[in-house]
């Protein structure tokens, strides 16, 4: 199995035991040169230059050699398919990865702040194709679409992200699909984000949105207070700050 690992890529027991390489067998591998301790759990073929902080190489790893289902979501996956330009760098960049499960060895990475772990459920099950092979350095990444990608980053609001940086980002989302954004809101489970996607979307007014009826979604019953000090937004009835209001509205509350 191991020959079929490029150097610098990362393995971790449950894969090498899937393989048939026990605990035992391991050690006598790092032993030999074969493998490298990263952390408990975790091991690397050697490579001279090997950066195990080197976040794309775990996740090319995670999902190439150890197939776990992690997919770069979020803002990361924006970043990756050339949204960057929309979203302000950070000196400590988070790594934002959605998957059923993931690796407890990642909770022992040097730089574990950086990932960002969450759950599937945002979606249900349809969802799950709506993925892209994204270069890399080290490779293809599976990450979610723009499309996904963006709802995933509503999600996130208030506390893990700013209304700026997700307006700015909606600026930028002029040739998103709208069958692909149908079908994700149609699989969406969060109240929170199909309402605030149609406040952003009628914010911008891409081409698409003529395409996208809100009223075919389940959007809820009822107010939802969401900002502190927000204003609620007369047609989706989710409080937001006074730059998501509908210009009558704004200028009303002005």
């Amino acid at each position: 199995m191991l020959e079929t690992v490029l150097p610098g890529r990362l393995v971790d027991t449950p894969t090498l035991q899937r393989h048939g390489i026990t605990r035992m067998l391991a050690h006598k591998y790092i032993d030999s040169g074969w493998l490298e301790p990263v952390v408990r759990g975790l091991y690397r073929r050697p490579q001279a230059d090997a950066r195990s902080a080197d976040w794309q190489l775990v996740v090319r790893s995670l999902q190439h050699v150890m197939d776990y289902s992690s997919v770069v979501g979020g803002r990361t996956a924006l970043e990756l398919q050339g949204f960057a330009h929309y979203l302000p760098m950070r000196d400590n960049q988070h790594v934002h990865l959605y998957g059923e499960a993931h690796p407890t060895w990642l909770k022992r990475m040097d730089d574990v702040a950086r990932y960002r772990l969450h759950s599937t459920k945002l979606f249900d099950m349809s969802a799950d194709e709506e993925t892209t092979e994204v270069d890399s350095p080290v490779g293809p990444l599976k990450c979610s679409t723009p499309e996904r990608a963006i709802l995933e980053m509503l999600d996130e609001l208030p506390k893990h992200e700013s209304v700026h940086i997700v307006d700015t980002v909606f600026e930028g989302l002029a040739s998103a699909r709208p069958r692909r954004l149908e079908k994700l809101l149609a699989s969406c489970t969060s109240i929170k984000v199909k309402r605030l996607f149609f406040v952003f979307a009628d914010k911008h007014g891409h081409a698409w949105r003529r395409h996208l009826s809100p009223e075919r979604f389940d959007l809820g019953s009822g107010p939802r207070a969401l900002f502190e000090n927000g204003h609620f937004h007369p047609r989706y009835a989710i409080s937001v700050p006074p730059e998501l209001m509908p210009q009558s509205e704004a200028r009303h509350g002005a």
